[in-house]
């Protein structure tokens, strides 16, 4: 079956991913077509979104960040209703299954910290049938091609990439696409 967003993270492979209000003005004005929102509350979200989507942006709001809520499904629907978010981040499963049926795009955040985590993915990749997933830290090009030949969805690599050799490393291990608060990286790659 065909995931839409392949096509939109290979055409647009650097991800630039905002934690604070400079980030959004200086993300604004750059090339990166998708912006991961690593910030916000209940109160400002719709806002950013709103000045993301006005710039031509595609808009993923990491829910787990969003000061003001729970992890409970009631946030999805929140999103949904109040903002114009092309889709969502998340390290929780159950968000990521409230995000699918609500029709948002999904990108299940794996952080890979040893062994236990990192043979957990393809499970949880299973059970939630995300978009695509992020894989954190993504400057490790062996488990990135390894998780990428264990998997069925876009991988993309976030996380301590902070040059243009992590970009490319990640890149030929099999993601496709990066993520990246370092505003260097979204334009000069």
């Amino acid at each position: 079956m065909h995931n839409p967003i392949f096509d939109l993270l290979s055409d647009n492979p650097i991800i630039a991913a905002i934690k604070d209000d400079k980030g959004l003005q200086r993300v604004i004005g750059s090339s990166c077509n998708i912006v991961f929102i690593l910030y916000g509350s209940i109160l400002t979200i719709p806002k950013i979104v709103d000045k993301l989507k006005k710039a031509g942006k595609y808009a993923f709001v990491h829910v787990d960040l969003l000061e003001g809520t729970s992890s409970k499904d009631i946030v999805i629907d929140y999103i949904k209703h109040t903002t114009q978010a092309d889709g969502i981040i998340s390290t929780k499963s159950s968000m990521i299954r409230a995000a699918k049926s609500a029709g948002l795009y999904t990108v299940y955040r794996f952080f890979l910290i040893d062994s236990m985590s990192y043979h957990n993915v393809p499970k949880q990749v299973l059970s939630t049938h995300p978009d695509c997933i992020e894989v954190l830290p993504g400057c490790m090009p062996k488990i990135l091609k390894r998780i990428k030949n264990t998997v069925n969805v876009p991988v993309i690599a976030g996380g301590l990439i902070s040059d243009k050799e992590d970009v490319l490393n990640a890149l030929d291990s099999g993601s496709v696409a990066i993520s990246s608060t370092c505003p260097d990286i979204w334009d000069n790659i």
